[in-house]
C-alpha cells in the first residue's frame, strides 16, 4: 500500500515499444508543452504531481552558483550543468575547475563511479583505476559546488549539507525559477541534496535559461553552445542541442526530460517507470508540438527495438503534432 504522492496515479501512456509488428511495452507518464507565452500547448498526465526532477535540475543549480559568486562560462558552466560521460575533455574541464579554487579530485564528495562512456571506462580500468568520485557524471557540478565555496568563503567539506549556505541559496532559487515551492528535500544519486519541484515548475524554468537574461541566460548559452561537454559522444541530449539552435536540454535519471526553446517555449517530461528507453522519441515529439522543425529532431528520438542486432521495430508515441 502507497501511502505518500505516487508520481504514477495520473500518468498515461506515452509511448508503445513495436517489436515485429506487436506492442512488447508501454511507457506512461506525464508531458507539459508550453508556449512562450506560458500557456499550455499540450498536457498529457498531470503537470503539477510533485516529482524528482533529479539531474534536469543541474542548470537551476548552476544558476544558484553562480549568483553566490562562481565566476565561470563557457565549457566550465557546460560542465557544471553536466551528466558527462567522463570522457578525456569532460574529466580535464573537470579538473580546471577544482584547480582554479585551489582544490583537487580529492576534494569531490560525489558518489565514486565508472564513466559512462563504454570506452573511456574501459580505458581508465585499463589504466590502472577504479571507480573514483572524478569519473562520476556529476563530478562537474560537483566541482562547481566546491569551487562556489571557495568563492563565497564557506566551508567545503559539508558542502552538501542541506543546511549549507550553498544548499540554502540552490533551494531558494530553485523554487523562484521554477514558481513552484520546494516541498520535500532528499539525496539524489550522487550524494548532494535533491530539492522536489513539478513537471510546469520545470518547464518554466527552462523556457526562462532559454530566452531569458542574466545569469539565467548565461548558463542558458553555455548549455546550447557546448552541447558535448553537457552529455557527451553519442548521447541524445547533446545531439537534441547540436540539431535545434539554441535548444537547451538536459537529461535526468529515473525518466526525467527537460528543454527549453530560444522563443520561450518549453517541455517538460516523466516517465514513470524510470525507463530512460522511450525519452528521446517523447522528447522529440513534444519538440514539435513546441514549434521545432520535424526534421531536425525526429532523427535524434528514433529509438530502434534491436533483434539480434539488427532493428526488428521502434519506440513509437502515442501523441503527435
Amino acid at each position: 500500500m502507497v501511502s505518500v504522492p505516487d508520481i504514477g496515479t495520473d500518468a498515461v501512456p506515452l509511448a508503445r515499444v513495436l517489436r515485429g509488428g506487436l506492442v512488447e511495452s508501454v511507457h506512461a507518464g506525464h508531458v507539459l508543452v508550453l508556449a512562450p507565452d506560458g500557456s499550455e500547448r499540450l498536457v498529457l498526465g498531470d503537470p503539477d504531481a510533485t516529482l524528482w526532477a533529479r539531474s534536469s535540475l543541474k542548470p537551476l543549480q548552476a544558476v544558484a552558483m553562480l549568483r553566490a559568486g562562481l565566476d565561470v562560462d563557457g565549457t566550465a558552466l557546460a560542465l557544471v550543468c553536466a551528466s558527462h560521460n567522463a570522457e578525456r575533455g569532460h574529466l580535464d574541464v573537470v579538473r580546471e575547475l577544482l584547480a582554479g579554487a585551489g582544490l583537487g579530485p580529492d576534494d569531490l564528495r560525489n558518489t565514486p563511479d565508472w564513466p559512462l562512456d563504454a570506452d573511456s571506462a574501459w580505458q581508465w580500468r585499463a589504466d590502472g583505476h577504479g571507480t573514483e568520485p572524478l569519473t562520476q557524471n556529476c563530478s562537474g557540478k560537483h566541482a562547481g559546488m566546491l569551487a562556489t565555496c571557495v568563492a563565497a568563503g564557506w566551508s567545503t567539506e559539508d558542502y552538501l549539507d542541506p543546511e549549507h549556505p550553498l544548499q540554502r541559496v540552490t533551494r531558494d532559487v530553485i523554487g523562484e525559477l521554477t514558481g513552484v515551492p520546494v516541498e520535500r528535500v532528499t539525496v539524489d544519486g550522487c550524494g548532494a541534496p535533491l530539492f522536489s519541484t513539478t513537471l510546469r515548475g520545470l518547464a518554466r524554468s527552462f523556457g526562462r535559461l532559454a530566452s531569458g537574461d542574466g545569469l539565467e541566460a548565461r548558463v542558458g548559452r553555455a548549455m546550447s553552445g557546448h552541447p558535448w561537454h553537457v552529455a557527451g559522444t553519442g548521447r541524445d541530449a547533446t545531439r537534441f542541442m547540436e540539431a535545434v539552435p539554441g535548444l537547451v536540454a538536459k537529461d535526468g535519471a529515473d525518466g526525467v526530460y527537460a528543454a527549453g526553446l530560444p522563443d520561450g517555449g518549453a517541455v517538460a517530461v516523466k516517465i514513470v517507470d524510470g525507463s530512460s528507453r522511450p525519452r528521446p522519441a517523447v522528447l522529440a515529439a513534444a519538440l514539435v508540438v513546441a514549434g521545432v522543425d520535424p526534421g531536425l529532431v525526429e532523427p535524434v528520438g528514433l529509438t530502434p527495438v534491436l533483434g539480434h542486432g539488427a532493428p526488428v521495430g521502434e519506440v513509437v508515441v502515442t501523441f503527435g503534432a
